[in-house]
């Protein structure tokens, strides 16, 4: 069935032969794990609950601070003492991180298993805590396939900071326009553009599937 979606669903465009791709780039939120927090408060607390959560706590804003590298106590307790009526739901971000981020995009899962089984060289680049990065490792143990992470809250640099794009050129030795790169962020595609490295807007598995055949790194 998977397969048969691929022959129906959309791909990269490439205009001209391709560069060889010595290594494929992978962002993690929305690609291979659902970033959806709010499906959870919705779950656990009620839609009401959540909605005037989310309206009242910048959460989102909050969180990203923690992705650029700033210490997840630090940055939630100062949140608590902000926004006191929320404590409760502030709480669950960290003390249930892996049930807020829980949930596995099979399609790419599945999709990082063949790249694997191939030895295609395998990186993640990924707007991400250092302390939630290390739960969602342990707990998604597909994680472990990559050969090389490159994470936000380690590197104190987040995307679309061009700077974070070099951290990952400098240190892997390969030349942009050998790095493909898929992202469900337009803003995070941009800026690996800009450094010429060749890309992929990530909006389903099956599109995903499909670039990555016409690269001739799978098949169908």
């Amino acid at each position: 069935q998977f397969s048969q979606q691929l022959r129906t669903r959309g791909s990269c465009r490439i205009a001209r032969k391709p560069d060889v791709i010595k290594a494929v780039v992978f962002d993690i939120g929305n690609v291979l794990i659902e970033w959806q927090p709010e499906k959870y408060y919705d779950a656990h607390f009620g839609i009401d609950r959540r909605r005037a959560f989310f309206d009242q706590v910048p959460m989102h804003a909050i969180h990203e601070k923690i992705d650029a590298g700033g210490n997840y106590v630090d940055i939630l307790g100062q949140a608590k003492q902000d926004y006191p009526d929320w404590v409760t739901e502030i709480t669950c971000w960290h003390e249930d991180w892996n049930g807020l981020a829980s949930k596995s995009i099979d399609g790419t899962v599945q999709i990082l298993n063949a790249l694997e089984s191939r030895g295609i060289q395998l990186i993640t680049l990924t707007n991400f805590g250092s302390d939630f990065f290390k739960l969602s490792h342990e707990y998604h143990t597909f994680l472990q396939l990559f050969h090389t992470h490159y994470v936000s809250g380690d590197l104190g640099l987040i995307k679309p900071d061009p700077a974070i794009y070099k951290v990952v050129e400098d240190q892997t030795g390969f030349k942009p326009a050998h790095l493909l790169f898929t992202d469900d962020r337009e803003e995070n595609i941009d800026a690996a553009k800009l450094r010429g490295w060749q890309t992929h807007l990530f909006k389903n598995p099956e599109g995903w599937a499909n670039c990555l055949v016409q690269h001739g790194l799978l098949d169908r």
